[in-house]
């Protein structure tokens, strides 16, 4: 018998742990279409399995409400694409909204709430299209506009999580597809923590493009969920930072776990594109990470919450050493235009490192 046997220790595994610094995934643009489904975390998401807080009534007639909007998109498309003669004109799209926007903060359930409405809406998958605001600009800059607008427009449903306005360009991009898909025929449901009218606001000259984001909103009506954060309801505290060592142990013992200094892996973010961060995180056991300190800028903080994002729809767990996540943003961050994103961003590290905790043996 060997020593550390003996002593009940366990040798740091022969097999070196994964690093995210070194991977450096290229993903091909129907591989965004096909994975434009609710995430690994959300695959058994359903109306029923939505736990509404009996204090916040909104979130019970959030689930009533996208019932019925489910029910409502069964039939044939609005357009009538498919099943027209060359002789018969096109239908009119319906008039007023075709959407629901769900407002909300953070851990309510949003995002529950419509894979829930993804899943419900009886269609084939393919016609059916659930990802990010970031995942569907990144597919118009892979497909490109009109591309896009003949691969989404014979759904019946699109789905957008995280709806955000950052910046100018994505305003007037992502007005027009809607417009254009609306016109189509699909029907719209996004999630978001900030009313239609108000995208954009606290993050550029949002008056300027008082047109555009007016447009948007039109598309939706819009269904206020309280509540808190459920992540932290009744749960306790995240657990504290872990040693480097600790973290180290746990990346070697760990089955396809990554180890990475956390300052390189900002560095290594800012070389790819947020598009592939999904695929950076492929077949993940758990992120290891080492001197964990606060972000230096707000680009390296957008990049983090977006891979924040990434980690969190597929369930990984993260354990880290160095500062605690609700430190990674300054103050300044946690007070601007992107405060929403840092503090889900934080939100969802906290829940991962909680995950994370039977990583680190006794």
């Amino acid at each position: 018998m060997s020593s550390s046997a003996a002593s009940g220790h366990h040798p740091i595994a022969e097999v070196a742990p994964l690093s995210l610094c070194a991977r450096e995934p290229h993903v091909p643009a129907d591989r965004l279409v096909a994975e434009m489904v609710p995430p690994p975390r959300f695959e058994t998401a359903r109306f029923d399995t939505y736990i509404p807080d009996p204090n916040q009534p909104s979130q019970t007639e959030a689930v009533r409400v996208l019932s019925g909007f489910a029910a409502g998109l069964g039939g044939a498309h609005a357009s009538g694409a498919g099943k027209r003669r060359w002789f018969q004109k096109k239908a009119a799209a319906p008039a007023g909204p075709r959407g629901i926007y769900l407002d909300g903060g953070y851990g309510v359930g949003k995002t529950h709430l419509l894979a829930s409405l993804w899943h419900a809406t009886p269609a084939a998958p393919e016609q059916k299209a659930f990802g990010t605001f970031v995942e569907l600009t990144n597919l118009v800059g892979a497909l490109g506009f009109q591309q896009t607008v003949r691969t989404l427009g014979g759904h019946r449903l699109l789905c957008i999580d995280e709806f955000e306005l950052d910046d100018p360009g994505d305003t007037v991009l992502v007005s027009s597809l809607l417009s254009k898909l609306v016109g189509e025929g699909v029907a719209l449901a996004a999630t978001s923590n900030t009313l239609p009218g108000k995208l954009g606001e606290g993050r550029f000259a949002a008056t300027d493009f008082m047109r555009e984001i007016q447009g948007l909103s039109s598309h939706f009506t819009a269904l206020r969920i309280d509540g808190e954060d459920y992540r932290h309801r009744g749960l306790p505290e995240a657990p504290a930072p872990y040693s480097e060592e600790q973290v180290t142990k746990a990346a070697y013992a760990t089955e396809r776990a990554s180890l990475d200094d956390f300052p390189h892996l900002l560095d290594h973010l800012s070389k790819v594109h947020p598009s592939r961060y999904g695929a950076l995180t492929d077949d993940l056991g758990a992120v290891c990470l080492t001197d964990v300190t606060p972000v230096p800028d707000q680009s390296t903080a957008l990049r983090l919450v977006v891979l924040a994002d990434r980690l969190y729809d597929r369930e990984v767990p993260v354990l880290a050493s160095g500062v605690p996540f609700d430190r990674l943003f300054s103050e300044d961050m946690l007070n601007g235009g992107y405060r929403k994103k840092y503090f889900r961003a934080i939100s969802r590290l906290t829940a991962l490192a909680r995950d994370a905790k039977g990583l680190v043996g006794d």
